[in-house]
C-alpha cells in the first residue's frame, strides 16, 4: 500500500473511531432518514451536542446527508456500509471462535 493509500485509510480510521460515529452510520443503515431525536434514540446514549457533532462531521465527509425527511447516508455512506458488513460476518465468526477457547 502506498503512503498515499495509508494516510487515506487513516484519515478514515480517524473519523470512525471518534465517538459514536459507527453508531451513527449504523443507525442510519436501512436507508431511511432520521430526525434528530429519533436518531438519538436509535444510537442511545449520546448526548444533543455529541451528535451534533458527530453529524456534523459525517456530513463533511460526505458520508450522511441532510433532507426533508431527516438524516440518511449518502451513496459514499452507503457504499462504506455495505463493507462494513463484511466486518459484522467475521466478527460474528470471530467472538464465536473467542468463545470456544474458553
Amino acid at each position: 500500500m502506498s503512503s498515499k493509500e495509508n494516510a487515506a485509510v487513516s484519515q478514515l480510521f480517524g473519523l470512525l473511531e471518534s465517538r459514536y460515529a459507527l453508531r451513527v452510520l449504523w443507525a442510519l443503515k436501512d436507508g431511511h432518514a432520521q430526525t434528530f431525536r429519533l436518531l438519538q434514540d436509535s444510537v442511545g446514549g449520546i448526548t444533543p451536542n455529541t451528535l451534533n457533532t458527530r453529524i456534523k462531521e459525517l456530513r463533511e465527509a460526505g458520508l450522511v446527508g441532510h433532507g426533508s425527511d431527516g438524516y440518511s447516508v449518502t451513496a459514499s455512506g452507503s457504499d462504506l456500509l455495505k463493507r462494513l458488513n463484511e466486518v459484522q460476518a467475521f466478527a460474528a465468526r470471530w467472538v464465536t471462535s473467542q468463545g470456544k477457547k474458553k
